[in-house]
């Protein structure tokens, strides 16, 4: 099926330093070779002057801006997004390759006008080996696609703003992502996951996943270690505690408690199993580290709650 129209779409990519300049290249020089070809290109740069003067001098058939809001990947976003005029608008991190055809694919479910957003299959480009000691349903963990995940066309929860593409008019009715509720420094909360339930609770409408519309994130060296393994999940905990707060208190996180219910549970158990059957002893390891993953988690949630209960008894208290 081919997708809505002409289905016009711009994509935007969101940057922030020249050490990413190889992969930005990269991900620009895929942009261009959609077969589905895109109205606009936009490289949105995050307060870093001169390195938007040399995507300017060196990207000259892009458009280039720079962050209009505070420091943060909502913000780039946003400053791409508010600036195009196509019915649609596509989302691509500046450290992934797309796959030629990943625009076409991603678009088809737009037929539907009940659709919002759409989203694709993320697969992992390691810098060096995988880690034997990472389960399939952790990869979220490095931004890739995981085990859980739909593996043919189905409706979805969210998607990754890496993979991403949203109609412009029901985006631009919630205001696009949150501003300064992103990823910053040490802070690792869920934009995308806020940005996409706003989206679907605005419209009525739903996102679809489609895991043939591919590309491939890089993950470097440093993010394959067991220790970032650990901040991210512990990250990932307090970032859901706060979007949690920002949601309708009857809107639960209802994903999130059938991955934690089947999802690792299942992991464990098959892990257990595969070692025990003497299919290799990493098998162990990998239940184990989803085991520290929970527990991570339950650490960081743990905490973004109890600051949560301290801010709010100290906001009412009143001093005579």
């Amino acid at each position: 099926m081919e997708p809505t129209g002409t289905a016009d779409v711009s994509i935007v990519i969101p940057t922030h330093s020249e050490k990413r300049w190889a992969s930005l290249t990269r991900t620009i020089a895929s942009a261009h070779a959609q077969t589905h070809r895109a109205t606009e290109i936009v490289v949105v740069v995050d307060h870093n002057p001169e390195m938007a003067a040399r995507v300017k001098l060196e990207f000259p058939g892009v458009t280039v801006l720079e962050n209009a809001y505070a420091r943060g990947a909502s913000g780039n976003r946003n400053t791409g997004a508010f600036h195009t005029r196509t019915a649609f608008i596509a989302f691509l991190d500046d450290d992934t390759v797309a796959s030629p055809t990943w625009l076409a694919h991603q678009l088809v479910p737009f037929n539907d006008p009940a659709v919002v957003g759409t989203g694709g299959g993320i697969i992992p480009a390691w810098a060096g080996a995988r880690p034997t000691w990472m389960p399939d349903e952790l990869l979220w963990t490095v931004g890739v696609s995981y085990t859980g995940m739909p593996t043919s066309t189905a409706p979805i929860r969210n998607v990754w703003s890496a993979n991403m593409i949203v109609r412009r008019d029901v985006f631009l009715a919630v205001d696009g992502f949150r501003i300064g509720f992103g990823k910053l420094g040490d802070q690792n909360r869920p934009e995308d996951t806020e940005l996409c339930l706003r989206m679907s609770a605005a419209a009525g409408g739903r996102w679809i996943y489609v895991p043939h519309a591919t590309i491939d994130h890089e993950v470097p060296a440093d993010r394959s270690t067991f220790g970032f393994l650990m901040r991210r999940c512990y990250a990932e905990g307090r970032g859901k505690v706060q979007m949690a707060g920002l949601m309708p208190k009857d809107q639960e996180l209802g994903a999130e408690k059938d991955y934690l219910r089947r999802t690792l549970p299942r992991a464990v158990v098959r892990n257990l199993a595969d070692a025990g059957s003497g299919r290799g002893m990493f098998h162990a390891l990998r239940a184990a580290t989803v085991v520290a993953a929970v527990a991570a988690a339950a650490w960081g949630g743990g905490v973004e709650t109890l600051a949560g209960l301290f801010e709010g008894s100290s906001s009412t208290t009143t001093v005579s």
